[in-house]
């Protein structure tokens, strides 16, 4: 396969631009002081299909022969260019066929069909799901759509990189996700041919390295299947083509773990009211864990998706609820008798914690007869208004222990 120019990121900006949203790049001061760089929120989970995968899908989709578009295409997808190539496809009167992994969330899978693809589960990952969408691909005469090493799509992404030269005049580093590594090859190159002062720091996450662990041996490798809050980024084998564009291009490939891809979606949430998913909150993870080199540049982060299972989302919130002690459970003893729970509960309420939940056992916990122990969950303010808490039943005389 051909390397992708400049050229042809900014022809695949001219081919797709009047169908693809021109996100938002907007700087916030809040995660400016947290991260210690300017940081610029390139917000295209805000996209169609809820992330940057259209463009890529689309690019591909547009040079595609009238040949090739009546024999219809398929892909391999967790989720994001599944649903972008189900939607541009079917816009275009295209049969779109797309096998997903068999734990892919139910929500892609939900809106995959309900962009008009046929889905067919199949694998339990991607490279299962990639492996059985070729050979479909050979047995039914259709295109087969790689969700990043193809120069078309390389090129569709690297519009992001275009968008941003435009939206961030002192820009001085950009920080990309990094799957297969068609987004970064993309916007790494449009940035690095107009500008090679600009950095480029791209991010995996930490049980999934593939790229990094491919710059290291000099050659793709496949690493072994490890599950991860980032699917969409969830790739065992970096590919060819980008490969060769990460070593041209990138200046830097660090990794985060799942607890910081977690407080990152909480943080986005929370002080950017922007719904991110796993592989879309991984760049913020990076500076806000100050993992990168950068210090102090004017930053631009790309948020590529916001495709997160609600059930998922909810762990995570609850998780840094914990983390942050917003959410405190604690196990006191007390006497059983009348009224002990009702004292218990007035120091409670007079250090203005917030009951959410409450077990009460007189048989389990080892505790003597005559005696019981509830179990409280509580809203707090943060680890001083737990200490508040704290202070005031040992003054009052409690046993008690946290439990986190």
């Amino acid at each position: 396969m051909k390397d992708v120019s400049l050229q042809d990121v900014q022809a695949a900006r001219n081919r797709i631009r009047d169908f693809i949203y021109f996100s938002p790049a907007q700087h916030s001061a809040a995660l400016s002081q947290m991260t210690g760089q300017q940081v610029y929120l390139k917000l295209d989970n805000l996209q169609r299909t809820g992330a940057f995968k259209e463009r890529g899908a689309l690019n591909k989709i547009l040079t595609l022969t009238d040949d090739e578009k009546q024999r219809g295409v398929i892909a391999a997808s967790a989720g994001n260019h599944a649903q972008a190539v189900a939607f541009h496809a079917t816009q275009r009167g295209i049969k779109a066929r797309i096998v997903m992994p068999l734990m892919t969330p139910l929500v892609k899978v939900s809106s995959t069909v309900g962009y008009g693809a046929e889905v067919v589960l199949h694998g339990a990952n991607y490279d299962e799901a990639c492996a059985e969408a070729l050979r479909q691909a050979d047995a039914g005469g259709m295109t087969f759509l790689h969700p990043f090493d193809d120069p078309e799509v390389i090129a569709g992404q690297g519009t992001i990189g275009i968008e941003l030269l435009e939206q961030v005049p002192e820009l001085e580093a950009v920080v990309v996700p990094i799957g297969g590594g068609g987004l970064i090859s993309g916007v790494a190159c449009a940035i690095k041919e107009t500008n090679p002062k600009i950095r480029v720091v791209g991010v995996q996450t930490e049980r999934l390295p593939s790229m990094l662990r491919a710059t290291e041996a000099n050659r793709p490798v496949t690493i072994p299947a490890e599950a991860t809050i980032a699917d969409g980024i969830a790739v065992r084998r970096a590919g060819d083509v980008t490969l060769a564009h990460v070593q041209r291009y990138v200046d830097e490939i660090v990794t985060v773990d799942e607890e910081e891809i977690a407080k990152a979606i909480l943080v986005l949430l929370e002080r950017e009211k922007t719904l991110a998913e796993g592989a879309g909150a991984v760049g913020l993870a990076a500076l806000l864990q100050k993992k990168t080199s950068l210090n102090g540049q004017h930053t631009a982060v790309v948020v590529g998706g916001g495709n997160i299972d609600v059930s998922l989302l909810a762990k995570i919130i609850e998780r840094g609820l914990v983390k942050d002690y917003r959410w405190t459970r604690l196990r006191i003893h007390l006497t059983d008798r009348p009224g002990s729970l009702h004292q218990l509960t007035k120091i409670i309420a007079n250090a203005r914690a917030n009951i959410v939940q409450t077990a009460y056992d007189r048989a389990y916990y080892g505790v003597n007869l005559g005696d019981t122990v509830i179990d409280f969950t509580l809203e707090t303010r943060g680890s001083d208004h737990v200490q508040q808490l704290a202070d005031a039943l040992t003054a009052a005389e409690y046993r008690y222990e946290w439990i986190r």
